[in-house]
């Protein structure tokens, strides 16, 4: 009996000591965040994308009130961020901040791609959503879409426009069947290559990122005929939707940020109210703003439906645009 006596109390004075040394360990688990968080970048650093990414992660940081990076992970089209984030260690400290528009359609726009983003990826905010727009030289006498679509029926296929990206390149298409019309899609490998075209009337129009036209517009440069937004957004007020001219036409976009499936719940509801909080933000607000983006608050199940009704509607998408496989 002496003998059991002593081992029990030498396990005492061994849990004991375990526990003054826990809480860099085990009870940090339930205090997250408690480290440094990395937030993957699908963009090179100084790209538009990468400015964003930096923009939330300084802003984490200080709610979270830890140290936040960020690791540029380019290339594949989203492909490589997404992968390395869905095979992190799943404690909520790497954070993918991305497209999830573009998170989706890539299921679609690849043969094999390396992840199922639903099944690998969980999101765990929305961050904004923002839209492509129709942009034409700004001493055109072109006014709207109406007017856009009577001068390409006219012109039938001699008519073109100017694409950059897979979203402008899909939202150009779905006007074009909308509208019956049959101008020649110019791809472009960015957006600003196509401006001296446009301005000079070698290209009739342009399907572009908001970005881009918002800052051609500013320059008077280019003019915003509609957005493929559905209801106009808050930070554009001014600028009309191709549905209120009579296309019924559904295109934004949105941003989000994600981690690995097995996340635990805690994780991802505190990483979801951190967002929330910065999302909240009149100086969020207005950064957004700037992009042509609104704010956009959910939860992490409304985020994770719509990236799987994001993949299916990709897939009609990128048929109806017949858009090659990578």
């Amino acid at each position: 009996m002496p003998i059991r006596i002593e081992i029990t109390r030498r396990n005492l004075m061994a849990l004991t000591a375990a526990a003054a040394l826990a809480p860099a360990g085990a009870s940090a688990q339930g205090a997250y965040p408690n480290g440094q968080i990395t937030f993957i970048c699908a963009f090179p650093p100084g790209s538009g994308a990468d400015v964003l990414v930096r923009y939330f992660a300084d802003k984490f940081a200080k709610v979270a009130g830890q140290t936040v990076i960020v690791e540029n992970k380019p290339g594949a089209a989203g492909n490589i961020a997404a992968q390395y984030t869905a095979r992190a260690k799943p404690d909520g400290y790497t954070i993918y901040v991305h497209s999830g528009t573009s998170t989706a359609a890539n299921m679609s726009l690849f043969k094999a791609p390396p992840i199922d983003v639903v099944k690998e990826l969980q999101t765990t905010s929305f961050i904004n959503k923002q839209a492509f727009m129709f942009v034409i030289a700004h001493d055109s006498p072109i006014k709207d879409l109406k007017e856009l679509s009577a001068m390409l029926k006219e012109k039938g296929s001699d008519a073109s426009y100017a694409t950059a990206a897979t979203s402008g390149k899909v939202l150009g298409e779905v006007y074009k069947q909308i509208a019956g019309v049959e101008p020649v899609e110019v791809n472009f490998k960015d957006a600003n290559d196509s401006l001296n075209d446009m301005l000079s009337g070698a290209i009739d129009y342009g399907v572009h990122d908001p970005v881009f036209a918002l800052s051609q517009a500013k320059e008077k440069r280019l003019r915003i005929l509609a957005s493929g937004s559905p209801v106009r957004l808050k930070s554009i007020p001014d600028v009309p939707t191709a549905k209120e001219q009579g296309y019924d036409i559904d295109q934004l976009g949105w941003w989000g940020s994600f981690v690995p499936k097995a996340t635990p719940r805690p994780i991802v509801e505190k990483i979801n109210a951190l967002f929330n909080e910065i999302l909240a933000q009149p100086d969020t607000v207005a950064f957004l703003g700037k992009f042509g983006g609104d704010v956009y608050i959910g939860t992490p199940d409304e985020g994770q439906e719509l990236l799987a009704k994001t993949v299916e509607e990709w897939k009609t998408y990128v048929a109806l645009a017949k858009i090659p496989q990578n």
